[in-house]
């Protein structure tokens, strides 16, 4: 590993590396625009400017390869006035919109300017007029005024998306970013273009004048939309004290993960996120009749467990059925093993899931699930759901709401009101809550721990980015809690008090998670 020194500290670093690489990787940041870790190096921004003993000039630090015993100084008095210049030039064209700009607040130009002047300009010519509002994709404005033709945009769709859809057009000042007439940006990857602007230039009609960023708080998640499980960022917003939020979820952002999704998330993951608010179960309920009582889970699993305890007794296991999905969790899916074919011998497990998606050759995948490969890593024995079987059932535990997907409503109503007992654990409204006799409301994977098991085989764990509103329960809390109710396996159990606990007894079990 070759030994430099970055102002005056001594660091050894990997082979190959630039200055700009090697120094972020030791806590050295080093100003930039251009630069981007996806892409080789532009050089076009000249912010990241260094000075190298031995040379008679500044080099590019994002396109300067290191080498062993280089000096190298990111913060000299001649590095600071270069970027000074770099800024002023920049300045000199950049319309003084910051505060309606979408990127106040996480915008490089912002943060450079306050680091390396607050200078006065020196210019006194009118700013060049551009278009402000012009429409670049589907959900994309471009505001030429505020473009430093950085041409991150320009090689994204070059070398990502292969679609080369924008370029830079015409020469000198009056060089912009631009696309072929009548034909707007429309791949499957557009959104990325937002986020990856290092000012406002490129903004998201998403997220366009919603709310600031200094509002927002942002929490790690995965993606449960595809079973690719991209690794994104939530930014949330708890309202004002005087006004009830419209929703939680402001915006949604890749986070980088070089195994699993790089720096990138596909636009259906990136603003498909309605479903974090959008009719959403939030009453745990228990009919009878033609009447609703309110109830706790503590009592709804008293009733529930003396249900199955009875069949149990009576040797009635081919009576009971579960419905299962692969948006549960690892953790989930081994408690459901453990607890009903293991624990009780029920035989009767199905499985019902959103239906496919089209995919593509990059990220999105056309499983519309998170865990189908954790599904089948912990080797549960499920089947498609058979009305005419689960019509002859005496009870039945329906996790997920996607039963009522793609089936008949006559069907699907006759054959569950031959049913004694039913009992649904959903995040959403559907066509099953009028059909069941509890509705047990649960969180989506936003709003739980866990880990989901990609379609690559890769582990991902999880925490919660967003806080659980309904009067229901986790599932894996319910199924450890009907387990205790039912003393199934009871010293066994009783050690499981979190996701992170049933994740490590689920280890020892199954080869493939360790």
């Amino acid at each position: 590993m070759p030994k430099i020194f970055i102002d005056d500290r001594a660091v050894e670093v990997a082979e190959g590396l630039t200055l700009l690489q090697a120094a972020e990787s030791v806590g050295i940041p080093i100003p930039h625009f251009c630069y981007h870790p996806a892409f080789p190096p532009e050089g076009s921004c000249r912010m990241c400017l260094v000075e190298i003993e031995g040379l008679p000039k500044l080099e590019l630090a994002c396109s300067t390869v290191v080498k062993e015993g280089l000096r190298v100084r990111t913060m000299s008095p001649k590095v600071v006035e270069a970027r000074k210049s770099v800024l002023e030039f920049l300045l000199a064209e950049h319309p003084l919109d910051c505060p309606i700009c979408d990127k106040a607040g996480e915008c490089k130009l912002q943060d450079y300017f306050e680091e390396y002047g607050l200078f006065k300009s020196q210019f006194k010519e009118a700013k060049e007029k551009r278009e402000k509002k012009f429409k670049l994709g589907r959900n994309l404005i471009l505001d030429r005024e505020r473009c430093i033709l950085c041409t991150r945009c320009v090689r994204f769709l070059n070398e990502i998306t292969k679609t080369e859809d924008a370029g830079i057009l015409n020469r000198g000042i009056h060089s912009e970013v631009g696309i072929f007439e009548s034909e707007f940006i429309d791949n499957n990857y557009s959104g990325n273009l937002a986020q990856i602007c290092p000012v406002g230039a490129i903004t998201d009609t998403d997220f366009r004048f919603k709310t600031r960023v200094w509002f927002l708080e942002s929490r790690e998640s995965i993606c449960p939309l595809c079973s690719r499980g991209c690794n994104i960022i939530m930014d949330s917003h708890a309202g004002y004290p005087r006004t009830l939020p419209t929703r939680r979820v402001y915006r949604v952002r890749a986070r980088q993960n070089l195994d699993v999704n790089f720096h990138w998330i596909c636009d259906y993951g990136r603003y498909g996120y309605a479903y974090l608010d959008e009719g959403r179960e939030d009453r745990l309920v228990w009919k009878k009749g033609d009447r609703e009582t309110r109830l706790s889970w503590d009592k709804a699993a008293q009733i529930l467990s003396e249900k199955i305890r009875s069949l149990v007794h009576l040797r009635k296991n081919s009576r009971i059925g579960i419905v299962l999905h692969t948006n549960l969790t690892n953790e989930e899916l081994f408690l459901a093993d453990r607890v009903f074919r293991k624990g009780l011998g029920v035989e009767k497990l199905f499985l019902a899931d959103p239906p496919p998606g089209k995919g593509d050759e990059f990220l999105l995948t056309a499983d519309r699930t998170a865990n189908r490969r954790g599904l089948q890593e912990v080797g549960l024995p499920v089947q498609a759901p058979d009305l005419k079987a689960l019509s002859g059932l005496d009870l039945l535990l329906i996790f997920g709401h996607y039963l009522a997907a793609g089936t008949s409503p006559s069907d699907l109503k006759n054959a569950l009101e031959k049913v004694e007992t039913k009992a649904l654990f959903a995040s959403h409204k559907s066509g099953l809550d009028g059909l069941v006799d509890f509705v047990i409301p649960v969180p989506v994977i936003a709003e739980k721990n866990g880990s989901l098991t990609n379609i690559d085989g890769r582990v991902q764990p999880f925490v919660a980015g967003l806080s659980f509103a309904g009067d229901g329960i986790a599932e894996w809390r319910a199924l450890l809690d009907l387990a205790r109710e039912l003393k199934v396996e009871h010293k066994y159990f009783s050690r499981l008090a979190s996701p992170e606990a049933i994740y490590r007894a689920l280890r020892k079990e199954i080869p493939f998670f360790k």
